[in-house]
């Protein structure tokens, strides 16, 4: 009968999950820093110092700063085109989906990924990165005018411009993390309704 050893060396898939798992802690670190004291002020010895690893860690597992950056950014505007396709697909009226979409929107702004889309500024980018971050940004507007217009088109929505109710409603959501208080009486989800609810009370077609 055979004896079964075990090997003390990590398959493909346990590196593979390591390797994931270290990255994402860096990213977590460095979206926490960024959104703690802004981008300029933060370096990535600080994000390294936060982890108690060395610079040289950040840079093999995410790149440069901006590339840290661009990565936290992706994250959260992913998530709104997430939200954003899910609204869309579904099959409620056009208020209702507004509604949904919205609410993730709030939360998302509330969560660090998100957090960090709105508090970066132009300025912190390189002109490429910058046009890369405004594309994806624009995506999202589209998405937030076409739900609008959805709305108004099946008579649930009052939207007689639905470009300028886009733009009100979005610098609604991207003020949120410059007042939410993340321990706050309120947790996030019932900050995002209580908005929203506020937000859609003029648009609302009564029956």
């Amino acid at each position: 009968m055979s004896v079964q050893t075990i090997s003390p060396f990590r398959t493909p898939d346990q590196r593979e999950a390591e390797r994931f798992a270290k990255r994402e802690a860096v990213l977590s670190a460095a979206v926490d820093l960024f959104n703690e004291r802004g981008f300029s002020a933060t370096s990535l010895d600080d994000v390294a110092a936060s982890l108690g690893v060395t610079k040289p860690v950040i840079y093999h597992y995410l790149g440069t700063k901006e590339q840290v950056l661009l990565e936290c950014l992706t994250r959260g505007l992913t998530a709104l085109e997430a939200a954003a396709h899910e609204a869309q697909a579904d099959h409620r009226g056009g208020a209702e989906r507004l509604r949904a979409f919205l609410i993730r929107y709030a939360e998302i702004s509330m969560a660090p990924f998100g957090r960090c889309v709105v508090l970066t500024a132009d300025h912190d980018l390189s002109p490429e990165a910058l046009l890369q971050f405004r594309a994806m940004k624009r995506r999202v507007d589209d998405a937030l005018r076409g739900l609008i217009a959805q709305g108004a088109e099946d008579g649930s929505l009052r939207a007689q411009d639905p470009a300028l109710a886009a733009a009100a409603l979005a610098g609604a959501m991207n003020w949120i993390p410059r007042w939410q208080d993340p321990t706050g009486r309120l947790p996030p989800d019932q900050v995002a309704a209580r908005l929203v609810d506020i937000l859609m009370e003029g648009m609302l077609v009564r029956s």
